[in-house]
């Protein structure tokens, strides 16, 4: 079986071969984690996890290494140290920033149904490190010291900017990178800064100061996978310039004539047809969607997020809605329902054909309705197993929870119906039943066996 992938420093689709099949490397860019991961960040963990999975059943489980790293030095980690714990010492309360979120973001992926990776190092377990790679770029003339930063020179490189496919006059400053009279060129990036008292800070060459943001990666997969490593990822938005500015301070550090042979890039993706923000009030965090804070109040079970994540090719845009949500828990149902404690056969050829076709997941969909309309339970166990689906764990054949609020709204309107019913305004009654169908409640009137009341009993079924 050949695996096949888009990669995106070739702009083409290869046919993956490894430096070494006895130890396949693959680095992600992990979270940064300030706040609650959003479903933005859920797409990454999910397609890098059914790459993790396949990797692993083509050369062994033994053989291939998954690294996602942790970014937990940020601007934005020290606002909000700042604003959750006034008073406490920064460094303390960055640290608490980061373990909640930290320990949440694991929560979340898992519900999600991803492997954990086979390491998820810190960016600030590796500062020393950083302080080195900076030496060694200054000593080989691609980074300089100017205006209490130390600069990447991007003109140093003659092939900068390879993976984007931009030219260097047109590069523009980017992430944590302010355009300022003291730089070579606008588009050098920060490599260190010095930091206030009110900020953290280490101790360098240069004076008490954090890193850079690019910086951080290039060490951790260096540290992690070796000086070139197979397979590179994450989402398209850090083509330029995360990935492109690791590649250009791995490259020029190790002299090496690439970082990874392979680059992989997930689509963007927005909410209902528009982007994903705080301003529009459709920011949606896993936890929320775990928790039934979202679409309707109801708790989404983890692998219905998954497979409304996998239905669309992993590098095409992708729009989040509660319909892709109902249809997805819909056919993951009919699945389930077949295989659900059915002993695993070998997984179909179609499957795996599609997988190693650059991940391509809608395809494998389409041979598991296939599957589910032969009913061949086996295949269909195996295939699902393969892709992070788990029977024991799914909920969502269960009647659904709802939070407070949704539930207190369901019973107002069943008391409702139920005075209708006593008025005998029929119309009324109906009414209220359409509208409790809308929110995805069926309700059945029966008798009580007792006491020969009528009663109402609902569940969620959507």
């Amino acid at each position: 079986m050949t695996l096949r992938i888009y990669n995106t420093l070739t702009k083409a689709k290869e046919e993956f071969r490894p430096l070494d099949p006895k130890n396949v490397r693959v680095y992600v860019c992990g979270p940064t984690v300030y706040d609650f991961a959003h479903i933005g960040n859920a797409r990454p963990a999910i397609v890098f996890d059914v790459l993790f999975r396949l990797l692993r059943h083509l050369y062994g489980k033994e053989h291939v290494t998954y690294v996602r790293n942790i970014t937990d030095v940020d601007d934005k980690i020290n606002a909000r140290a700042l604003r959750d714990y006034p008073g406490v010492p920064l460094n303390e309360a960055i640290r608490k920033v980061t373990e909640t979120t930290y320990d949440q973001y694991q929560k979340d992926v898992a519900a999600l149904g991803c492997l954990p990776p086979t390491s998820q190092p810190r960016a600030t377990e590796h500062i020393a490190g950083m302080i080195e790679m900076i030496k060694v770029l200054i000593a080989r003339g691609h980074a300089y010291e100017a205006g209490g930063e130390v600069l990447f020179d991007v003109s140093s490189m003659k092939d900068y900017g390879k993976l984007s496919g931009r030219k260097l006059e047109e590069q523009q400053a980017g992430a944590r990178v302010a355009v300022d009279a003291h730089k070579k060129n606008p588009g050098d990036f920060v490599l260190w800064k010095l930091s206030s008292a009110e900020e953290p800070g280490w101790d360098s060459p240069w004076g008490r100061g954090r890193p850079g943001w690019h910086i951080e990666c290039s060490v951790m997969s260096k540290d992690a996978l070796g000086e070139v490593f197979d397979i590179h990822g994450g989402g398209l938005d850090l083509i330029f310039p995360h990935h492109e500015n690791e590649i250009a301070q791995s490259r020029c550090t190790h002299g090496t004539k690439v970082m990874a042979n392979y680059w992989m890039h997930n689509g963007f993706l927005q909410v209902e047809g528009q982007k994903m923000s705080k301003s529009l009030g459709n920011f949606i965090t896993l936890h929320d969607l775990l928790e039934g804070q979202m679409f309707g109040g109801k708790s989404w079970d983890g692998q219905v997020l998954r497979l409304a994540m996998l239905r669309t090719h992993y590098r095409q845009p992708i729009d989040w809605s509660l319909r892709s949500l109902e249809e997805s828990e819909a056919a993951l149902n009919g699945w389930m329902k077949l295989a659900a404690g059915v002993e695993p056969s070998a997984i179909p050829d179609s499957v795996l054909d599609a997988l190693c076709d650059d991940l391509n997941t809608p395809q494998v969909f389409a041979e598991l309705f296939q599957l589910e309309r032969k009913k061949d339970a086996a295949a269909l166990a195996a295939s699902l197993h393969r892709l992070g689906f788990n029977d024991e764990t799914y909920t969502g054949l269960k009647p659904a929870a709802l939070n407070g609020a949704a539930k207190e709204q369901v019973e107002k309107l069943l008391s409702a119906r139920l005075e209708a019913r006593k008025a005998k305004d029929w119309k009324k009654s109906d009414e209220i039943r359409d509208e409790l169908l809308a929110m995805g409640i069926q309700i059945m009137d029966v008798k009580d066996p007792v006491t020969g009341e009528m009663k109402t009993e609902w569940e969620v079924k959507r």
